[in-house]
């Protein structure tokens, strides 16, 4: 049986990215929200917002950060960051951006969304491990994330639980 993760990732740009990487299935992943769904949540407010992450994060074992151009610093993706942590999830972060978008196009480089967190005093990226898919090619990046992502996930609750 798959782990059970929350896929954490800026939803405008990276939707179909991210949807690519919840397709391989190595992971059991919260349900795709729709655009319509995801506009009526996030009109309803903060508070609605957050209901819907804590909702959804709820009996998963880790938080996967897909980790588009403009993914580090977003108002969401650190409330995801944090809550995880504080749940005891494991976290991973997988940078996406060589991964096609619907119109045939790839990203930059985000930064690591976890470089403005501490633990303990020591910076969340130098615990959280964040990977990067050594391809250019779109197929070759896919290929990479399906063949690891499971293990990288597993690791992230092992890493998790010595904290």
């Amino acid at each position: 049986m798959a782990r059970k993760a929350f896929f954490s990732f800026h939803y405008q740009p990276d939707c179909t990215r991210a949807s690519q990487v919840r397709n391989i299935g190595a992971l059991e992943g919260n349900s795709p929200v729709s655009d319509n769904d995801w506009e009526k949540v996030t009109k309803a407010g903060d508070t609605a917002i957050a209901k819907w992450i804590e909702d959804q994060m709820f009996g998963k074992s880790c938080v996967v950060v897909l980790i588009g151009r403009d993914t580090a610093g977003r108002k969401w993706i650190n409330h995801e960051i944090v809550k995880g942590w504080e749940r005891g999830k494991g976290i991973v972060g997988v940078h996406i951006h060589n991964l096609k978008d619907l119109s045939g196009n790839q990203s930059l480089k985000g930064t690591n969304p976890f470089d403005g967190f501490t633990i303990a005093g020591v910076s969340m990226s130098s615990i959280v491990k964040t990977y990067d898919p050594p391809f250019w090619d779109s197929k070759d990046v896919y290929a990479h994330i399906a063949k690891n992502l499971e293990a990288w996930s597993d690791e992230a609750v092992t890493i998790r639980g010595k904290y």
